[in-house]
């Protein structure tokens, strides 16, 4: 597994995953490893949070676990399940020796006679690891992405106290299962809800909002190569005016990329209002957003179309954040 000695080991690493970071995502990251704390990555959808846990797994040339959280996500989905499906079948192959074994006894003697075997059929041989414990027992440290926790409830979340406090888990068949190498850790929100202060307290912090016009050309430029670099600042021009209106969904990096993408895909080599209108689909998610995105075109077109000209975007999160702009 590849290591990190300083902050520009990592920004270069991820670079070589088309990874545009800032020095605090990098300054994170490697207080996240000597300290073997868990990073919680906060910020609009579409920002790069999700992608730095799958560039930082690849640059370091190891294994990424992913848990998808949801509404009703539970420690099995988590943690581990037991293959029943495989136990039935070991059961049913084992069915004469059974047989021959416990034929003769009571049903009470039987049962407490197998209750000494329970092992053989609780043990690692039967256990499904998901995620989480995927990650505790990895033999080198790996990168564990628990995504977009907001939308799990607080019953999950304090769940998670345990994994984050000593990375280890109790398995009541197994005993407790404790991480050789613990893995980095990295948890996302898009601030759908508020999360507790228990989760807080165990992770270090990071807000990543939407990017200032020169870091949004430059990954724009890396993750869409085919871009010219005239029709990059267009596209960048635009989107940074267009997050200033009240969009149902707020177009993020990761849109701003696939716009890109496809007018350069489509040999458009600037913006024009029918390429607005009929390109946008890769920029808005709402069709109650097109209509916005047309009288945006009309004021932009109007105006100074430099990067430098996009509508600021204010965003009050009670604090001031040296903005990660990553995708």
């Amino acid at each position: 597994m590849r290591q990190f000695d300083t902050d520009d080991d990592i920004i270069t690493a991820l670079a070589g995953q088309n990874y545009v970071a800032s020095r605090e995502i990098a300054t994170t990251v490697r207080m996240a490893t000597v300290l073997e704390k868990p990073i919680l990555l906060e910020g609009p959808a579409g920002v790069g949070k999700t992608s730095l846990a799958i560039s930082l797994a690849a640059a370091m040339e190891t294994d990424l676990h992913r848990l998808q959280c949801y509404e009703g996500i539970d420690e099995t989905t988590a943690l581990y399940e037991w293959e029943y499906g495989k136990q039935m079948l070991y059961t049913q192959l084992l069915t004469d020796q059974l047989t021959d074994r416990f034929g003769d006894m009571s049903i009470s003697d039987a049962v407490d006679e197998l209750s000494t075997e329970e092992s053989a059929f609780f043990s690692e041989n039967f256990l499904l690891g998901r995620p989480i414990l995927r990650a505790l027992q990895s033999a080198e440290p790996a990168v564990l992405l628990i995504d977009e926790i907001d939308r799990a409830n607080d019953e999950f979340e304090a769940f998670l106290l345990e994994t984050l406090d000593d990375y280890q888990v109790t398995i009541p068949e197994l005993g407790t299962v404790s991480a050789e190498h613990p893995p980095i850790t990295i948890i996302t929100s898009n601030n759908t809800r508020m999360l507790s202060d228990a989760l807080r307290r165990r992770c270090l912090y990071c807000y990543i909002d939407y990017p200032d016009p020169e870091r949004e050309l430059d990954v724009v430029l890396t993750q869409a190569p085919e871009t010219s670099q005239a029709l990059g600042e267009e596209i960048v021009s635009f989107v940074q005016g267009l997050r200033s209106h009240d969009l149902r969904k707020t177009p993020g990096l990761s849109e701003t990329v696939d716009w890109a993408r496809t007018l350069a895909s489509l040999g458009y080599d600037q913006i024009t209002r029918e390429v607005a209108e009929n390109t946008t689909g890769a920029l808005i998610k709402h069709h109650a957003d097109h209509g916005a995105v047309l009288a945006h075109y009309d004021e932009w077109e109007s105006g100074d179309r430099s990067i430098h000209s996009g509508n600021d975007h204010d965003h009050d999160h009670g604090q001031s954040h040296d903005h990660d702009h990553s995708h």
